[in-house]
């Protein structure tokens, strides 16, 4: 999955968690969203190393 549907899918379980009380489900959420910034950051680390190779 992308980072932003790792994102979507985390706030969807974590509101849904919320609504119906499943504290796990909840947990579950933020830690997909979570993943979702990490994948995001490891991302941009990924381009910032492949420009520098590129002498950008």
């Amino acid at each position: 999955m992308s980072a932003n549907s790792d994102k979507l899918e985390g706030k969807v379980k974590e509101t849904a968690g919320a609504a119906t009380g499943d504290d796990s489900l909840k947990a579950e959420g933020k830690a997909d969203q979570h993943a979702g910034t990490i994948k995001e950051k490891v991302g941009d680390a990924v381009d910032a190393v492949a420009d520098k190779l590129k002498g950008k």
